[in-house]
């Protein structure tokens, strides 16, 4: 019983020695592959804050924790400095400000629980520099000698593995106040000290003290993954924290490993690797005290885009922007509850799921919206709550008003636009000519744009100049030609966006009906074998369905109001 007992210990050690053995190349780390607990665990909480927490100020529809940067180009956050704080004021000046007397890591991490997250993203270093743990790569610029005088990264930690949910940080690869290397600043190509002198030690110091389970590095993108020695870094992570250990994807040009990160979007589609959107419940992770309430996602709007989000094989990193005195804002505080309340009653159909065949049973959408101006600058988010944030169309109908002469007309996008101006196109595709003139009488001329969102930036503005007017934003337009007009264009948004999304688990099927089925849900799937049982979670009635023409339809005309203990979305489930 000795000897196989030290056999099987013996075993165990070789076992695990073998499997920490990552090698710096992308091979060894694409062999190593990802734990299946990211892929199961569907949604994680991401936390901005830290000293930009104390203005708390961006644009509408801008990033606060850019708060320097926008110092840095003399943006609006500029001048609200001067007026608030005065000329003489500094960013360094916000760190003692920055006081945390509110904070309570406990408090975070029941609320995290609450909300069905299970894994939790603090970012432990923005592009500021400043460090959340006592690094002694960023003396004086930390939160343990300024500030809250906290180590927040340990104590968070502790609370969230309390809870049993998984730690993992976020980790700024460049920084824009390094004395060695200052970013967006300094030539790229010069980034070679700071990187061997100051970013690997304090990677490597940050890993070794708190050995995260999840790693989102940031900031990559104007260097190569070689630049930032990403081969090196990854396998040494994966080699000290072990199996569970995973990392995202943004290491770099020419990078080949790590769970995909997209950044407010209407998700992707790909299922090659684990993925993961990140956003906040509002336009900015930092919390933007300047951010106007219709930017929020409601509950439901939440609730939906999540299911869809999972539908297509990925999960959600979902962002709260505590204020500087530590509490998570009321409103983001009830979103997540929220979710966790669906997800209490709904979360089956949720965790440990793969993609179905088909994702979704898509719907057309159309919105019509009245707009003075073609003057956008939407960034990765939606023009209406109804409208998805990628892959959208519009169309802007109406008349403009001028003297005549010949006018010079151009469109701003990265993606395609169409001018037309009295059926005459005056701009094909602004990709390839983004100018185009024309000569007009005096008088009103039907104009029509047509623009289509790919992904990611949302952006468009038209603009017109003439011999006697300068290059300005394009106005005059009126939606009819009457004695007493309408001023704007009529702009007829549409897009498609899923009206069911499908996930399944080894002995089910479930449907996620994102509008209420009020008398039957139609389903374009496969039969079902007769014994198949449909049930409406939450619920123990069993439901009538029938195959007909290629088509399940589920019976939901015996539902009452008492039976849903759901709102936003309602989960069918097929066994």
């Amino acid at each position: 019983m000795r000897i196989k007992h030290s056999f099987i210990i013996l075993l165990a050690l070789i076992t695990i020695t073998l499997s920490a053995q990552v090698q710096p190349t992308w091979e060894s780390i694409n062999e190593r592959g990802y734990p299946q607990w990211f892929s199961d665990a569907k949604l994680g909480i991401f936390i901005h804050w830290g000293v930009y927490s104390v203005p708390a100020y961006a644009s509408l529809e801008g990033y606060a924790e850019w708060y320097y940067r926008g110092l840095m180009t003399n943006d609006d956050r500029k001048a609200f400095q001067e007026r608030i704080y005065g000329k003489d004021f500094q960013y360094e000046d916000f760190a003692p400000m920055w006081k945390a007397e509110l904070w309570n890591p406990d408090e975070w991490a029941d609320l995290f629980q609450k909300s069905g997250a299970k894994y939790v993203l603090l970012v432990s270093k923005h592009h500021d520099g400043f460090c959340l743990w006592p690094s002694q790569y960023a003396p004086n610029w930390n939160s343990v000698e300024m500030g809250p005088k906290r180590d927040i990264c340990g104590e968070l930690t502790e609370a969230v593995r309390k809870k049993g949910l998984k730690m993992g940080f976020y980790y700024s690869l460049p920084e824009w106040k390094s004395d060695i290397h200052r970013w967006y600043v300094d030539p790229d190509e010069n980034i070679g000290t700071y990187v061997d002198t100051h970013m690997i030690p304090q990677f490597k110091e940050l890993i070794t003290k708190y050995k995260p389970t999840v790693l989102f590095t940031d900031g990559e993108w104007r260097n190569s993954a070689e630049q930032w020695h990403a081969t090196e870094l990854i396998s040494w992570y994966y080699n000290t924290v072990g199996s569970e250990a995973i990392v995202n994807d943004r290491w770099g040009d020419g990078q080949q490993h790590g769970f995909r990160t997209p950044e407010y979007s209407a998700g992707i589609t790909l299922t090659d690797r684990p993925w993961a959107e990140c956003r906040g419940l509002g336009r900015s992770f930092g919390l933007n005290r300047n951010e106007p309430l219709e930017n929020y996602m409601t509950s439901d709007e939440l609730i939906r885009h999540f299911c869809i989000l999972v539908a297509a094989g990925g999960g959600m990193t979902l962002n709260v922007g505590p204020a500087a005195d530590g509490k998570i804002p009321l409103l983001q505080q009830e979103r997540l509850l929220d979710l966790g309340r669906w997800l209490h009653i709904n979360g089956e159909a949720i965790y440990g799921t793969r993609p179905y065949k088909k994702f979704y049973e898509m719907r057309p959408v159309l919105q019509v919206l009245n707009d003075s101006v073609i003057d956008f600058d939407w960034k990765r988010n939606s023009p209406a709550p109804s409208i998805s944030c990628d892959h959208f169309q519009v169309h802007w109908e109406g008349y403009f008003g001028c003297g005549k002469g010949t006018y010079t007309f151009e469109i701003q996008t990265d993606d395609y636009a169409k001018l037309v101006i009295d059926g005459q196109t005056v701009i094909e595709d602004t990709r390839k000519s983004p100018t185009g003139q024309i000569k007009l009488s005096e008088g009103d001329h039907s104009i029509d744009v047509f623009y289509e969102e790919d992904e990611l930036e949302a952006t468009i503005t038209l603009f017109v100049s003439s011999k006697q007017m300068e290059k300005q934003v394009a106005r005059g337009f009126y939606k009819a030609e009457s004695a007493l007009p309408i001023e704007g264009l009529m702009g007829t948004y549409t897009c498609e966006q899923p009206s069911v999304c499908y996930t399944q688990s080894d002995d089910a099927l479930y449907a996620i009906a994102l509008d209420y089925p009020e008398d039957q849900l139609v389903l374009n799937i496969e039969k079902p074998e007769k014994d198949t049982k449909i049930t409406l979670l939450g619920c123990p009635k069993t439901l009538p369905w029938k195959y007909e023409n290629g088509q399940l339809i589920i019976d939901t005309s015996g539902l009452k109001y008492s039976d849903l203990k759901s709102t936003a979305a309602w989960v069918f489930k097929m066994k």
